[in-house]
C-alpha cells in the first residue's frame, strides 16, 4: 500500500525536504573539522537552506491548490513544516559561527554534531518509510533509532553544558554564545524527533 497512490509527487517532496536536512548537517558537521573553511561552508548551509524554502513552498502550493489530497492536509502541512524546521535550525545554527565571530571550536562539539547527523539521516528513513505502509518494521526501526539518537544528544548536550559552565576563568560573552550554539543543536536534534511522531501518527490514521 502506497501512502500517495499514483501520485507520488507529495512523497518525492517531502523526501527532497528530508534530504535537505541531511545536507544541511553534514556541511556543518564537515565545518566543524574543516573550521577555516568556516565562510564558505556557512555560505553553502546558507545555500541548501534557501533551495529547501523553494522546496516547502512548492509543496504548500501544491497541497492547497490540490482539491483531493492523498491524506489530510494538516498532516502534510506539518510534515513539511516540520522538515523545513530542522533545515532552518541548522542554518540558524550556521549563521551563529559568523555572528558570533567564533574563531575555534570546543572539544565535545564535533561529536554533538554528529549525532545530528545522524538523527537526520534516521528521520530520512522515517520519511521514505511512507512509501510503504506494510512495512511497519523499517518504520518502527526508523522511529527507535530517532528516539534513541535524540536521547543520546541531549545527554551529550547536558554534558556539554556542564563542561562549559564549570570551567574556570572562561569569559562570560563565550560561555553566552556557547550555551546558544550548543541549544540550537539540541533544537535541530528535538526538531528530528517531532518529525518523526508526526510520522507515527499519520502512520496510525492511515495504516
Amino acid at each position: 500500500m502506497a501512502l500517495f497512490g499514483k501520485d507520488m509527487s507529495f512523497y518525492v517532496l517531502l523526501e527532497k525536504q528530508a534530504e535537505a536536512a541531511i545536507s544541511a548537517a553534514k556541511a556543518f558537521h564537515t565545518l566543524t573539522k574543516e573550521f577555516a573553511n568556516a565562510s564558505a561552508i556557512v555560505a553553502q548551509i546558507e545555500k541548501i537552506e534557501t533551495d529547501a524554502d523553494g522546496i516547502t513552498h512548492e509543496l504548500a502550493n501544491k497541497i492547497d491548490s490540490t482539491f483531493v489530497t492523498p491524506l489530510d492536509k494538516e498532516d502534510l502541512h506539518a510534515l513539511s513544516s516540520g522538515l523545513d524546521d530542522i533545515t532552518d535550525m541548522i542554518e540558524a545554527l550556521a549563521a551563529r559561527i559568523s555572528i558570533y565571530n567564533i574563531t575555534e571550536v570546543r572539544p565535545d562539539f564535533e561529536p554533538l554534531v554528529y549525532k545530528l547527523v545522524l538523527v537526520t539521516q534516521a528521520t530520512q528513513e522515517a520519511v521514505v518509510a511512507l512509501r510503504d505502509l506494510r512495512n511497519r518494521q523499517a518504520m518502527q526501526s526508523a522511529f527507535i533509532r530517532i528516539h534513541d539518537l535524540e536521547n543520546e544528544s541531549d545527554k551529550s548536550f547536558r554534558s556539554a553544558l556542564t563542561t562549559l559552565f564549570n570551567s574556570p576563568d572562561l569569559d562570560p560573552i563565550y560561555v553566552m554564545k556557547w550555551k546558544e550554539i550548543y541549544d540550537r543543536v539540541e533544537a535541530a536534534a528535538d526538531s528530528c524527533e517531532d518529525v518523526a511522531n508526526i510520522v507515527e501518527s499519520v502512520v496510525v490514521k492511515y495504516a
